[in-house]
């Protein structure tokens, strides 16, 4: 059940990442993850209510709140490096979060068996070469690895949290919610900021109208990503947190899957190669 559970997970936020970058070609990378999120809250909003998911209540939902402050803060950043770029280094280092999750379940006492180990070592190697690293060319500014490398550990710190914050189902609900609702206060807080500094709130082409028809695709993007997160908590919960993690991380295969399939984008040879790498540690993972 952790297998399945985290490959759903990557599922998940892989079409989530596919659908983000999408929207944000044409709407503001904030506006995106803001609305997203909201539209997010409020089915998370009735689930609560008809589950009676409040009685759940405790201790453990700051874990939620903390991954609902470190989630946009990491977005941000993982923005901001794509903008100053190059894409083909940023993309591939933004997965090495996975070592957060990983390093977790170790120090509480998780040891893998060496056909676990070589899984581990060859998804995460599969995981960075279908990013489509770029190995020559222009040279990285180090602010972009900064943030790149801030952004990582925030994504893998969402992972760890969110695992944290529940240990039933009705209580992974209202965890979820808690983290959204921060999410939206965070981010919200972030595009008021950018405003009053002369950002964007609303696309150039189209304003609330654009906003509008793109709901049906922000409200994917937002509940693509709460489900991930969700089936991340459950494949967490079944353990081991190491496998968890890592088969969780491979969404960036998923996304440039869905590139190819939907926008017809042609795979590098060396992200091929990491796919293929992705899916030969997916099954020593399996096996051990």
């Amino acid at each position: 059940m952790t297998a399945v559970f985290a490959l759903a997970t990557s599922l998940l936020w892989g079409l989530a990442d596919f659908g983000g970058g999408l929207l944000t070609k044409r709407i503001p990378a904030l506006t995106v993850v803001v609305v997203s999120q909201i539209l997010a809250t409020g089915v998370l909003g009735a689930i609560v209510v008809a589950t009676a998911a409040w009685h759940e209540a405790g201790p453990q939902l700051w874990f939620a709140a903390a991954a609902g402050v470190v989630g946009p803060v990491a977005m941000l950043c993982f923005y901001r490096a794509l903008a100053l770029g190059p894409m083909g280094v940023v993309s591939p280092l933004g997965s090495l979060g996975v070592a957060v999750p990983v390093g977790v379940g170790l120090m509480i006492g998780e040891r893998p068996g060496l056909l676990q180990v070589a899984g581990i070592l060859v998804a995460v190697a599969g995981v960075v070469l279908a990013g489509g690293p770029q190995l020559r060319g222009a040279p990285v500014q180090r602010q972009a690895i900064l943030l790149t490398l801030v952004a990582a550990f925030g994504f893998g710190s969402v992972m760890a949290l969110i695992a944290e914050a529940s240990t039933t189902v009705t209580g992974l609900f209202l965890a979820l919610f808690v983290q959204r609702v921060t999410n939206v206060v965070v981010g919200g807080t972030a595009l008021y900021a950018s405003v009053r500094r002369g950002g964007r709130a609303l696309p150039e082409d189209g304003g609330w109208q654009a906003i509008r028809t793109s709901l049906p695709a922000l409200g994917f993007v937002g509940l693509a990503d709460v489900a991930a997160n969700g089936t991340y908590a459950m494949a967490a919960g079944y353990g081991p947190v190491t496998v968890a993690a890592v088969l969780a991380s491979l969404y960036p295969v998923i996304t440039a899957v869905a590139a190819r399939g939907f926008l017809k984008e042609r795979l590098r040879m060396v992200q091929a190669a990491g796919a293929g790498l992705a899916l030969f540690g997916t099954l020593l993972l399996a096996a051990g």
